[in-house]
């Protein structure tokens, strides 16, 4: 064996716990400190505690918290997308279209959808400058964030005159 190759032997090493138990082992050096033991381990104790090693608990908490505000604010804005209060122009609406209806006096997508609930897709192309291209775009913007359209499979139908 080469000489001077091997870490110094202390078979009488200290092992210091944080809750203050001791004992002695062998080791490479002479004092060893530690965050738990037998006697202050919850799986030895029967405790139930959380043993927090640098924050990592607190790290974690706050990280759940941030999950589930990030998962209500998305709630939120998914209700807000689906909401018969959406304006014409938040729904993305053509210009001329909106101004169309507008003079009509349907300026939500509850209005739109209270149309086409009481008289169908004529209630809207009655409207003069309101054809069928803009009737489709509406309808396709309107499924698009999740409505259910009169006429749709699984929504209401509108009573046949």
């Amino acid at each position: 064996m080469k000489p001077k190759i091997h870490p110094k032997w202390y078979p009488e090493a200290r092992v210091v716990c944080a809750c203050g138990n001791t004992w002695t082992v062998g080791a490479t050096v002479p004092e060893i400190r530690t965050d738990v033991c037998s006697k202050c381990h919850p799986f030895f104790t029967g405790e139930q505690r959380i043993v927090d090693t640098e924050g990592q608990v607190e790290r974690f908490m706050r990280r759940l918290k941030a999950r589930e505000e990030a998962l209500k604010a998305e709630e939120m804005r998914r209700k807000r997308m689906t909401s018969p209060e959406l304006t014409l122009e938040e729904l993305g609406l053509s210009t001329r279209a909106v101004n169309l209806l507008r003079a009509e006096g349907i300026v939500t997508v509850g209005d739109v959808l209270e149309r086409l609930q009481d008289s169908g897709d004529v209630g809207l192309t009655d409207i003069r400058g309101f054809g069928l291209k803009a009737l489709a775009d509406l309808k396709k913007l309107l499924r698009a964030r999740g409505f259910a359209l009169p006429g749709d499979e699984g929504a209401p139908q509108a009573e046949a005159a």
